[in-house]
């Protein structure tokens, strides 16, 4: 399973960007999908999920700024990043989760500034 994110950039203070995770394998349709985000010294914390029959988890500080979806047809993650603040700089990485796994993407750099 490879997973492969983009969207990411430079993007002022309430700009907006959309996230894009396209994977490759046979289980993107049963598995959850994720965005994590890690800034700089800091650890790595879960953004948002999505499960395979589309019920979806936001972390606190992101609840009403981003939406994550998924397009099972396409194999694709998606995440709409509205609202941005500087203290959502991070490099934002694609998860998919099965039972006993999780298979990880590179990473796409998200910075905002003021």
């Amino acid at each position: 399973v490879q997973l492969q994110a983009s969207g990411g950039g430079l993007v002022q203070a309430e700009g907006s960007l959309r996230l894009s995770c396209v994977a490759s394998g046979s289980i993107f349709s049963i598995a959850v999908m994720g965005w994590y985000r890690q800034a700089p010294g800091k650890q790595r914390e879960l953004v948002a999920t999505i499960t395979s029959g589309g019920m979806t988890n936001y972390a606190d500080s992101v609840k009403g700024r981003f939406t994550i979806s998924r397009d099972n047809a396409k194999n694709t993650v998606y995440l709409q990043v509205n609202s941005l603040k500087p203290e959502d700089t991070a490099v934002y990485y694609c998860a998919a989760s099965l039972t006993f796994r999780t298979y990880w993407g590179q990473g796409t750099q998200v910075t905002v500034s003021s």
